[in-house]
């Protein structure tokens, strides 16, 4: 038998092989070049963008309306002479607010004299009175439950001090303003009940040497009490009264100060 068939389709099997061979080892160069290049190319690609969520669009945060402080306030005296104590009183009270937005009242003690003004500082009246025949600035513990005839000199003194104002009636129905009820102590009409007392030439003497008479109340002109102090407890919101020491300063009592003279409003 011959053997050359069977050689040359070995040979043949053979080439087959080795252009197979020769094209694995080609792709795997080309792999090996480009797909590093594509994988990085890839690995740079911006990732496609999420979709889109609904939301609520956020509630708009108003800021609130700036409002501006209100003005200070300050007593306003007018041509009306004034102690120094009562003019300090008077604008701190309504300057600092301590009045809590009701009327000022201020009875000096040592001018014998009562101030009246609105919340807004505008002064409402002012008047000469009569206090309390001694001087002091305490009232005698109890001594709003003794009858007068069992009050001696010594002990009707009218006290110094914040009050509220509170509309009262006394023992004979009148109508009177409570300065402080424990003490017994109002703000009323003058009495001319005793001549011998002369209290209506008192109040209008030019000296407050004279207008120490009472028994601790504060007597005050029927006209002031009636047109401008009852109203304005009665029906004009109310008021602060600030009786001014005499054996001390207001200052002391109070806390009371100067406010500043370039925040002032209603002075002139």
């Amino acid at each position: 038998m011959s053997d050359t068939p069977q050689t040359s389709g070995r040979e043949e099997r053979s080439d087959f092989l080795n252009a197979l061979l020769k094209g694995v080892l080609l792709g795997a160069v080309v792999l090996a070049i480009v797909l590093p290049w594509r994988l990085g190319y890839f690995s740079k690609q911006p990732a496609p963008p999420s979709p889109a969520v609904a939301t609520a669009p956020a509630p708009s945060q108003a800021l609130p309306p700036t409002v501006p402080p209100p003005p200070k306030i300050l007593a306003d005296f007018g041509r009306e002479p004034a102690s120094d104590d009562a003019r300090q009183v008077a604008n701190w009270a309504l300057y600092s607010g301590d009045n809590a937005g009701k009327s000022v009242v201020i009875v000096d003690k040592r001018q014998a004299k009562v101030y009246l003004f609105s919340p807004q500082g505008e002064l409402k009246g002012a008047t000469p009175a009569l206090l309390g025949l001694a001087h002091g600035d305490h009232t005698v513990p109890g001594i709003g439950d003794l009858p007068l005839s069992q009050v001696t000199p010594d002990m009707r003194t009218t006290p110094a001090g914040r009050f509220v104002a509170e509309a009262g009636v006394n023992t004979h129905n009148e109508d009177i303003v409570w300065v402080d009820y424990n003490a017994a102590v109002s703000m009323h009409r003058v009495r001319p009940l005793v001549k011998a007392e002369r209290r209506l030439e008192r109040l209008a003497s030019a000296t407050a040497d004279d207008n120490r008479i009472s028994y601790g109340c504060i007597n005050l002109p029927v006209a002031f009490y009636e047109k401008v102090l009852s109203p304005t407890v009665r029906g004009g919101g109310g008021a602060i009264i600030y009786v001014l020491p005499e054996t001390q300063t207001a200052a002391a009592l109070f806390g009371s100060y100067n406010p500043p003279v370039t925040q002032q409003v209603a002075q002139r």
